[in-house]
């Protein structure tokens, strides 16, 4: 039987307007790495080994750094990495502060396209260097690509056998790597493809450049690398030009969720989680598909797309009963079922005296469950009463 390695957390925002827009409607223009931050906190449930984020600054001059990560290790790397961020600002005049202009030339995590990881590792490798997410450099920057996610992959030995057998060399017998390598080979590829386009058309310079960030499709990069993939994920991504994106597992087995307007669009692991950062209702967020992947190119329209066809929906179990938070609606109403649907067999097991019966639930998260047990534990003794009152007349 494959071992859980890891139920993680995710979070993936990107902004749909200027950093300018941003200073001016809510003071800051930070909003987009504000929103980041409590899209993590709140999902600190699903990561108590560490965490990381990677932010892409769209348009950066030759030259200038536009792919930037930190990461940090133990139960408060939220809190470490974000101070990390903000110790880069500490400096600044207030005029520097709140100048979206100045911070967008200068400053590091001045972008529009940030993701965060929460890393809960319940067995396999541990230390800095498996905390996402993880980058693949180049120097073509639609080639730069961060990955990160929550999965468990159950064939990794059979796919590093044939990536090494076409001579890729992952950098480490992991299963994100290897991720990392087919989907960085992949969006190569892609490149590739549209370098000769352009060429073709007879742009050249950074007019080739330009045409390739315009014309990447990530639908068709995920497509060819996730075709081998087995097991349960959510995968997101950023590439250098500023492309984002986040796949689902055909079986549904991870869950993701999302909401999108004129100013932004992001991604979770948890629904509840959106609906309080973004002050939405629960009909705003929508469940990412089995098999589906939400895309956003660089000039920040944003579709979904089906990269795999859905297959039997087999949702984890841990991440339903035990990881999940119960404020979510459909959790909240299936554990409650989980623990009605126990009934009949606590009756049994305590051969049915209540009376000299006590009632309690450990863990916390078994509570929901509780007062489902507890609606059909009173649904059992008031049929009971009926049948006495029954009986007497």
């Amino acid at each position: 039987m494959e071992q859980l390695k890891h139920e993680c957390g995710v979070a993936m925002i990107r902004l749909l307007k200027p950093l300018e827009y941003y200073e001016e409607k809510y003071g800051t223009w930070m909003y987009g790495l504000n929103k980041l931050y409590l899209l993590m906190e709140k999902q600190h449930n699903r990561g108590q080994e560490g965490a990381g984020l990677a932010c892409v600054k769209l348009e950066a001059n030759p030259g200038e750094e536009y792919m930037f990560r930190e990461r940090a290790l133990g139960s408060g790397a939220i809190t470490e990495i974000f101070g990390t961020v903000q110790s880069n600002f500490k400096d600044l005049t207030k005029e520097q502060l709140h100048d979206a202009g100045y911070a967008k030339r200068v400053l590091p995590f001045a972008g529009e396209v940030y993701m965060g990881h929460l890393r809960y590792s319940t067995t396999g490798k541990s230390g800095l260097s498996y905390v996402h997410p993880f980058l693949r450099r180049n120097n073509w920057r639609a080639k730069n690509l961060a990955l990160c996610g929550n999965f468990n992959l159950t064939n990794v030995d059979e796919i590093f056998a044939r990536i090494t057998a076409i001579g890729q060399h992952p950098r480490k017998y992991a299963d994100t790597y290897i991720m990392l390598e087919q989907v960085g080979h992949r969006l190569d590829r892609e490149v590739e493809r549209l370098f000769n386009l352009a060429e073709a058309e007879g742009l050249a310079g950074m007019g080739i450049t330009h045409y390739i960030e315009d014309h990447i499709d990530l639908a068709n990069v995920l497509r060819t690398s996730s075709k081998e993939w087995d097991g349960g994920y959510v995968i997101c991504g950023l590439t250098g030009s500023g492309e984002a994106f986040s796949v689902r597992d055909p079986w549904g087995i991870r869950p993701a969720f999302y909401y999108a307007d004129d100013e932004i669009v992001v991604l979770a692991s948890e629904r509840p989680v959106i609906q309080t950062v973004m002050n939405v209702q629960l009909d705003d967020v929508k469940e990412l598909d089995p098999g589906q992947a939400l895309l956003v190119n660089k000039k920040g329209e944003w579709r979904t797309a089906t990269i795999m066809e859905p297959k039997e929906r087999k949702a984890c179990s841990f991440e339903r009963i035990y990881f999940s938070r119960g404020s979510d609606a459909d959790i909240y109403k299936e554990r409650k079922s989980l623990g009605h649907n126990l009934v009949g067999s606590i009756l049994k097991a305590v051969n049915y005296d209540l009376k000299h019966t006590v009632f309690s639930f450990i863990p916390n998260t078994a509570e929901v469950a509780y007062y489902g047990m507890l609606e059909g534990v009173n649904e059992y003794l008031n049929h009971r009463k009926m049948e006495r009152i029954s009986q007497a007349q």
